[in-house]
């Protein structure tokens, strides 16, 4: 199985390879569009700015290469948000796979006991699909001030000031908020389910 993922200068790619490795795959890292076409499992991952990071993907042409996938593409925080319609981080227009909004937390009053970004642990319920398949309700590893609203591709949810989407799917295009790559046994389960259920 040939894996790739997305080179678009967004962090935490390295940390994604010693997942898979961790699960016994490997992958190449690519912005090549013939590399990623001819890939059978793609990962879109980021931790970056949405409007920088949409920016990169318009000038090498790889917005409408993803948009045009046949095969199954993971999404991950940055990645996922991207795939959505719009981000008011820098009103940012994304890719429009997922229909979804992307917003800014906003907490009701500045001495509110949760702070903006949210970072680490976070509970994800009300889940279904094959992405996530024998995990009916877990902990994940969050970092992000910004969030995909609840929709009808909302495959997962997470609550943090209000609920919202932890992971979307819709045909071959899957999303996550949270890293699992940093997300423990649970993570690792969902990244497994990515390469053999999808």
């Amino acid at each position: 199985m040939k894996i790739v993922i997305v080179k678009y200068n967004a962090g935490n790619v390295q940390s994604v390879l010693f997942a898979l490795e961790r699960i016994g795959a490997e992958a190449v890292v690519s912005d090549n569009p013939e590399e990623i076409k001819g890939a059978d499992k793609v990962i879109f991952p980021g931790v970056g700015a949405a409007g920088t990071a949409m920016a990169y993907l318009r000038e090498r042409k790889l917005d409408q290469l993803i948009k045009d996938l046949q095969q199954p593409v993971l999404g991950i925080c940055l990645g996922m948000q991207l795939m959505c319609a719009h981000s008011e981080e820098s009103d940012t227009t994304c890719l429009g796979i997922f229909k979804e909004e992307v917003k800014r937390f906003a907490p009701a009053e500045p001495s509110a006991l949760l702070k903006v970004p949210q970072m680490g642990w976070n509970k994800i319920y009300n889940v279904k699909s094959d992405l996530m398949e024998e995990v009916s309700e877990g902990y994940c590893y969050f970092v992000h001030s910004y969030y995909a609203a609840l929709g009808e591709h909302t495959i997962a949810t997470a609550d943090y000031i209000q609920p919202y989407s932890a992971a979307l799917h819709r045909d071959n295009f899957y999303g996550v908020q949270f890293h699992p790559e940093k997300s423990a046994e649970t993570g690792e389960k969902i990244l497994a389910n990515f390469l053999t259920r999808i």
